[in-house]
């Protein structure tokens, strides 16, 4: 083959049309897959606080106020609120992980 067919091969294929961009996901899907990834995200954060809390409860002395029943379930409140806020703004990026699996091309962050 001559040098010029290849250059007139290669501007050929230049002017080829471009394959299409990816599609863009389902917006009913993508917004289900989002609440289900921050949902995910605040259950593992709402896990690991009340683990971390039982830890603290478990070294406690008996008089301490991490022993107190009351205290507890109040605690217990404000680590699932916690988790909730943390998980809305995807502090972990556990809920952008798994986004990026189930949407591919969707936005990942809030």
């Amino acid at each position: 083959m001559k040098i010029d067919q290849q250059l007139a091969q290669s501007q050929a294929g230049a002017d080829a049309p471009v394959a299409p961009a990816a599609e863009q996901p389902d917006p009913v899907y993508a917004a289900k897959a989002t609440k289900a990834a921050v949902e995910f995200e605040r259950f593992f954060i709402s896990h690991m606080l009340k683990e971390m809390r039982s830890s603290t409860r478990a070294m406690a002395a008996e008089d301490s106020v991490f022993n107190n029943r009351v205290n507890q379930d109040m605690q217990d409140m404000a680590d699932d609120l916690l988790a909730g806020n943390m998980a809305g703004n995807r502090a972990f990026g556990i809920a952008d992980a798994i986004l990026r699996q189930l949407v591919p091309g969707a936005k990942t962050s809030k």
